[in-house]
This record gives structure tokens, sequence and C-alpha cells, in this order.
């Protein structure tokens, strides 16, 4: 963690600085890799910022700033300059580099990794799509998201637990098991108009064709129960061989249908619990809740006035569940469409008496198709979307997964088909997975030689001083700030563009550097250099949930 290392000390230098001049506020600034044509590791703007504070020359400032930079962190900094109109830059000593290269070849899968956040307990919940039918494309989406998120959490040590919401109860349960019901008294020959609302898919006479042929009496099937074991049972082998299994699968049913000994419901002793505190209140013979008190643009209804509940009120009932298994931090991946749902389930997290910060809610934009560049036709003319399935099957699951991550989620993405199955350079999962595989043919034509140094305490590190070495070195180091990027913005597709800029370093660095040559001591160190890429790209790569494939 070179630049979290010295952000650290350059917190305190610049905090200081600033009571030296009077001034007791913070500051923020940044500490940023330069352009390519600049010769530094690091560029920090603090001193444009101070000279607004104190009113004087960036310059001025930058140099004295770098006068204390010299003299606190001198087994860090090897040279500090200004640039342009205020910019320090920093180059950090090549002894830096190689130390964090032992860390990385010692320490291995535990790379980045902090034993002391096990204390957090998280929950990411992700996916809970309703079971009315498989998963298509954007619930991939949300999948890859969620689940190399909480991968991520998990290599920093949190306490990670993954669900899965399960909206098996209300109006749409009972759509889907009359869906089944109609398609089975088709099939027996019963003259029966299909509703134009109903759920129309394949998928559905699926199931009513294992019912009949089970031998089944229409009128004694339980067509919910049918219909939701089958669609429940493709979800979980979609997912499964997408490489998202979840810890725990949570039924709806269980906070808005189960009854505790006083006949009462989750749900039913939520909304008691806020009418209580006077959170919520009643008004026409509904109950309304009174999220406008924390920033929603206007109350919510929890229960209609005929005594039916809203879906809002499960949802504050199972997020309230949450806290009360001893979740410290909510995360939760819903789709962009869900955009003004946020403020209210904010709302209800503060009326349980926590602070907003402790429910992340992750929006992902949607999944476009195109071949080539031609695009995909995402719906057929029944209303059917590309299935998850469909996806992995042409593509594969690695190629898939990287795919979806490749953006923000905040961004809508564009999946090319075409792109995704090529095995060349112009596929970014091919590319990176590619440097494992000829770091590995490397590795294996080395073990005939007798004269390789394996001690990493006996190695001359000082040997690895090209640029290409020195970059590439960088770049490893620099997996630990993509994790704390990635955890900031609760986003890991931080790690897919790390990976793609390690793998141009790591080829620059193989035109460039032979590694197996006649020098024993410069081969051993570059052998070493070798293993700390493959070690990062299979960190990486297993953080997105991506193979790392020896022969390619």
């Amino acid at each position: 963690m070179i630049k979290q290392h010295i952000t650290n000390h350059l917190n305190k230098i610049v905090a200081g600085y600033l009571r030296t001049k009077g001034i007791m506020d913070s500051l923020k600034f940044s500490v940023k890799v330069p352009p390519k044509n600049i010769d530094a590791d690091f560029a920090v703007n603090a001193a444009m910022l101070i000279a607004k504070k104190i009113k004087t020359n960036p310059r001025i400032a930058a140099q004295e700033l770098i006068d204390i930079i010299v003299k606190d962190i001198p087994d860090i900094i090897e040279k500090a300059e200004i640039s342009g109109t205020g910019f320090i830059n920093l180059r950090i000593k090549d002894e830096v580099l190689y130390k964090e290269l032992c860390a990385i070849v010692n320490e291995k899968n535990k790379y980045g990794s902090f034993t002391e956040n096990n204390k957090e307990k998280i929950m990411v919940e992700f996916v809970s799509a309703n079971p009315t039918g498989p998963l298509h494309i954007g619930h991939g989406r949300g999948a890859a998201i969620g689940d190399s998120l909480a991968r991520i959490l998990k290599h920093l040590g949190y306490n990670v637990t993954k669900e899965y919401y399960l909206n098996d109860v209300g109006n749409q349960m009972l759509v889907l098991a009359k869906s089944v019901e109609i398609r089975c008294r088709q099939l027996k020959g019963e003259k029966i108009d299909f509703p134009v609302d109903h759920y129309q898919g394949d998928y559905i006479i699926d199931i009513a064709k294992r019912l009949i042929l089970e031998g089944r009496d229409i009128n004694h099937i339980d067509f919910k129960y049918e219909a939701v074991k089958d669609i429940l049972k493709t979800i979980e082998d979609d997912l499964k061989d997408f490489d998202v299994e979840f810890d725990n699968w949570f039924s709806e049913a269980n906070i808005a249908a189960v009854k505790d000994k006083d006949g009462k419901t989750e749900v039913d002793k939520t909304s008691m619990y806020l009418l209580a505190k006077e959170d919520a209140y009643i008004k026409d013979d509904a109950l309304w809740l009174a999220t406008t008190k924390f920033g929603d643009d206007k109350d919510r209804v929890l229960k209609r006035s005929d005594g039916r509940y809203t879906y809002l009120a499960s949802d504050v009932a199972y997020h309230k569940n949450k806290f009360e298994r001893g979740f410290t931090k909510l995360v939760n991946l819903w789709g962009a469409d869900h955009h003004g749902y946020v403020a209210r389930i904010k709302a209800c997290i503060k009326m349980f008496g926590f602070s907003k910060e402790a429910l992340n809610v992750i929006l992902y934009q949607l999944v476009s198709l195109v071949r080539g560049r031609q695009p995909v036709a995402m719906s057929t003319r029944t209303g059917e979307f590309v299935t998850l399935r469909e996806v992995i099957d042409e593509v594969g699951k690695d190629a898939c997964r990287f795919f979806f991550l490749l953006r923000d989620p905040d961004s809508q993405l564009e999946f090319d088909l075409e792109l995704a199955k090529k095995q060349s350079s112009e596929n970014p999962v091919f590319y990176v997975q590619y440097v494992n595989a000829r770091c590995n043919s490397i590795v294996k034509e080395s073990t005939n030689r007798s004269d390789i140094i394996t001690d990493i305490k006996n190695i001359n590190f000082d040997l690895l001083n090209t640029k290409e070495e020195r970059d590439l070195i960088k770049q490893l180091a620099a997996f630990c700030d993509t994790l704390a990027m990635s955890e900031k913005t609760m986003s890991p597709h931080y790690f897919t563009t790390y990976l793609m800029e390690l793998a141009d370093m790591y080829h620059k660095f193989y035109e460039k550097c032979r590694v197996l040559t006649d020098d024993s001591n410069l081969t051993s160190a570059r052998l070493k250099l070798i293993e700390g890429v493959m070690i990062i790209v299979k960190n990486g790569l297993s953080l997105l949930g991506v193979s790392t494939p020896d022969k390619m």
C-alpha cells in the first residue's frame, strides 16, 4: 500500500504545515499517478490548495512542503520536485518497490488483507430477482457486481454474508400460480384463453408439462409451490455456473406470512414498532411511514385502508431484520429503476437508530447486447428477455463476468458477444488471462535450470533496474490501492481496468526484458518478478470471479 502509506504521511505533514500558518482546518488533496510523460510516481496538488487558504504563491508553498517531506520521510522519497504552477512530483525509492514485491511473493493470496476488519459484519444483498422466471442479462450484471464486491470485501478481511432476498409472497405469486394452472389445463385439452397479463414464457409451459407427465391431479396441485420450486432451481443452477453462490436465501414469507404465537408477522411487529415511535401514523384509515422526517420527498403508505400491506412494508421489516441479525453495514445491489426507492429505505434506516452510512445502495444500469456492431434484440415478441444462461453458454462464464464489470455500475454497458469470444488480445479477459499462461510457461522452462536462486533473501533485486521492470513492480504494488478504491466506491470495475493496465505493462516488459538469461542472478530476480505477476493476476481475476488458466 505504497500510495496509501505516502498519503498518510502527507496528511500529517500538510496538517502540521497548516498549523504553523494558524489554520486548524483539514485539507482534502489528491495523490495521483501523473501522466506517462512525467518522470514521477505521484503528483500532489496540496500546495495549490494551501496557497488559496494562506494567500501565497503555490510554488512557494510547494517548496516549503518539499523541505518537510524530504526531511520527514527520507526512507520513502528519492526525489521531490515542483512542477507547473505548484504540483509536487514525488519519486519513491527503488528499495520501497522491491520490498513491496517481496511482500507480494511472501503473502501470496493474503496480500492486501487486514484481519482487523473481521470485526465488521457486512451483508451484501444482490440479484434478489422475483422467482417468476429465469434470470436475464440485467440480473447477470447485478450478480457479477454483487459477487465481486463481496469477494473484494472478504479479501480486505471483512466478515461478509451474501444474501438473496426471495420475493415469494404477494400478487405476483398468485399470477404465477394461475399461469401454470392455465397451461396445465390447456395441455389437458381444456379450451381456456391465456390472459395477456400473465407470465407468457415457455418456462411456464415446461413446468406445466412436468406436472402433467408426473400424472398429477390438477385440482390438488399447489401451483405456486411447484412453480417457485422449478424456477428457483433454474436460478440457482444458472448462478452456480456463473460462479455465484449465496450464503443465505431469505424468504419474504418469513417476515410477511409466518406468524408468532400472538398471530403477528414480522411486518406487523415492525409496523407497530414504528407507530409507537411516532415514525408512522394513521391517516384516512391507512398506515403511513413518516419518511419526510428523514429526507424523503413525501410520506409513504405502509398499510392500505383495506388492510393490505404495501411492498414497502415487507422491505422495511426485512431491513430491520438484517440489523437484528447483527449486521453493521448493509450493501444493496438494485437496478437503476429503483432510484426513487433509495431515500425511503435510508429514512427507515435512520428510524431504526442507524446512520444513513450503514446502508449503501448500488444502482446498476442496463446492459445492451451487440454482435460486432449490430444490436441484438433484447426480447422476443412474447416479452421474454435474453437470459443469463444464453450469454454464459455462448461466451463462457469468464468473459461474461469480466465484460459485465468493465464499466462502473452507474454506466450503461454495451456487451459485444463477438468480441467476448475472440481468442486474441482484442478480448480484454483473454489479454489478462494470457499473462498468467505466458508466465507459467516461463516458470516451467526455468525448472530445467540448476543455478536459479529460490530464497528471496538471497536475490539481488537491484538488478531489476529497467523502466519496464520498475513500471511493472509499481503496478503490482497498486493492487492494494485498487482494493481501497473499490471499497471506497463500492465498485469492482476498477479491477478490470487495473488488470488490463497490468497486462499492458507485462507485455512491454516481456518484449524488452528476457527472463531466462545466462546471468543466474538476473534470471532469479526476474523470475521472482514473474512470480509476483502471477500472484497478482490470479488474485485480481479471482476477485472478479474469473479463472486463471495455465495454458491458452
